[in-house]
C-alpha cells in the first residue's frame, strides 16, 4: 500500500492486521505489483463478512446493510450505510474497528486503475450475494432448529461463491499486472484456481462443523446425511460420529483432491514468479496439516477445538521459504503434508 496517502495506509495496514491471523503471512509474501489489489479485496470482504456474522443484529438488519455496502462498491450508491450500530454489538474489538472505519478502504478502491476496479468489484459482488444467500437461509436457525443445505449443488454452489471466486480473482490480478499464459493454459489455471478457493472454504465448513451446528447451520446437505439414516440435529452428538464418520471422510477426501488442484496451480505459476508461489504454497500446507488434525479427532466434539498451532504455522514458514526455490522441493513439500 505504498503508493496510497500515509494516513490511509496506516489505517488499512491496521485493519489488516487486526482481522487476519494468516491471510496476513500470506499478503506479505504476494509480489508488490498484487499486493494492494488483493489485500484490499480481502479487507472488503472482509468488512461484509463482519456485517453477515453480527449475530446480536437482527437478520433484516444484516441483510439491508448487506446490500446498501454492496450499492456503495458497485457505485449504485454515493454513501455507505451507517454501521455504527453493527459496530457496537461486535465482541472482537478489530471487528469493530473494521466496521467504525469502513470508509478508508471503500474510498481507496477508486484509486486503482479502472481493470483493477471491475476485478474488485466483481469478486465482491459474488462474495456478497454468497453472505446474502447465507443470511436468508439461516435467519432463522437456531440450536433448537438446524436448518441445513438440502442438496450437494447448494454447497458448491456457496463455496463457489464465497472462495471459489476469490481464486479466480488472484488469476485475474495476476495475469493483468505479473505474467501471461497462453489460452489453453490459462482455462486450466482457472479451473484451478476455483477448486483453490473452494479447498480453503470446505476445509473452514468441516473444522467449523460443531460451532455451525450449535448456531443452527448445517453445511452437510441433508439428501446426504439422509443416505446414513442422519438428520442434522443428530450431529450435535458426538456418539453419532461413528454413522458420521462416512460422510465426513467423504468431504475430507474431497478436500484433498481440490488441494491437488491447487497444488497445480502453483506448478503452473511461472517460475520467476517466486513470491506468488510462496503466498499460494503456505496456505496450501496449512490447509492440509489442518486436514490432518481433522482426521485424528472426533469432529462433533465441540470442545475439541481444530486449529494449527503457532509453533507448527512457523515451522511451514520455514519449510516453505527453503523448498520455494526448487519446483520439485515445492510440490515434495506439499506431499508430505497431503500423505501425512
Amino acid at each position: 500500500f505504498c503508493c496510497m496517502p500515509k494516513l490511509m495506509q496506516k489505517t488499512i495496514n491496521s485493519l489488516l492486521k487486526g482481522t487476519s491471523r494468516s491471510f496476513y503471512l500470506t499478503l506479505k509474501a504476494l509480489p508488490s505489483k498484487v499486493r494492494s489489489q488483493i489485500g484490499l479485496g480481502y479487507l472488503l470482504a472482509r468488512i461484509s463478512d463482519t456485517i453477515a456474522d453480527s449475530i446480536r443484529g437482527s437478520a433484516i438488519q444484516r441483510l439491508e446493510a448487506l446490500e446498501h455496502y454492496n450499492d456503495r462498491i458497485q457505485n449504485r450508491r454515493n454513501t455507505l450505510p451507517s454501521l455504527a450500530n453493527l459496530a457496537k454489538l461486535q465482541h472482537n474489538p478489530a471487528e469493530a474497528e473494521l466496521l467504525e472505519k469502513a470508509a478508508t478502504p471503500v474510498a481507496y478502491l477508486e484509486e486503482f486503475s479502472n481493470t483493477d476496479q471491475q476485478f474488485i468489484r466483481r469478486v465482491l459482488d459474488i462474495i456478497i450475494s454468497g453472505q446474502t444467500l447465507d443470511l436468508q437461509r439461516f435467519s432463522n436457525a437456531n440450536s433448537n432448529s438446524i436448518v441445513s443445505l438440502n442438496k450437494e449443488e447448494e454447497l458448491n454452489d456457496y463455496t463457489y461463491r464465497v472462495a471459489g471466486c476469490v481464486g479466480e480473482f488472484w488469476t485475474q490480478i495476476s495475469l493483468n499486472h505479473l505474467f501471461e499464459v497462453h489460452a489453453a493454459k490459462e482455462a486450466q489455471l482457472f479451473e484451478n484456481a476455483v477448486l483453490f478457493g473452494k479447498a480453503l472454504q470446505l476445509i473452514n465448513i468441516l473444522r467449523d462443523l460443531p460451532e455451525d451446528l450449535r448456531s443452527g447451520r448445517c453445511y452437510i446437505p441433508s439428501t446426504v446425511l439422509a443416505e446414513h439414516n442422519l438428520k442434522p440435529k443428530d450431529l450435535l452428538r458426538q456418539e453419532s460420529m461413528v454413522y458420521f464418520q462416512p460422510i465426513y471422510n467423504s468431504y475430507l477426501k474431497k478436500t484433498v483432491d481440490y488441494f491437488n488442484a491447487a497444488a497445480a496451480y502453483i506448478d503452473m505459476l511461472p517460475y520467476s514468479q517466486f513470491r506468488m508461489r510462496g503466498a499460494c504454497t503456505l496456505p496450501v500446507i496449512l490447509g492440509l496439516k489442518t486436514v490432518n488434525l481433522l482426521q485424528n479427532q472426533n469432529i462433533l466434539n465441540h470442545e475439541n477445538r481444530i486449529k494449527v498451532s503457532r509453533p507448527d504455522v512457523k515451522l511451514i514458514m520455514r519449510q516453505t521459504a527453503l523448498a520455494l526455490p526448487s519446483r520439485k522441493r515445492t510440490q515434495k513439500l506439499i506431499s508430505v503434508y497431503r500423505d501425512a
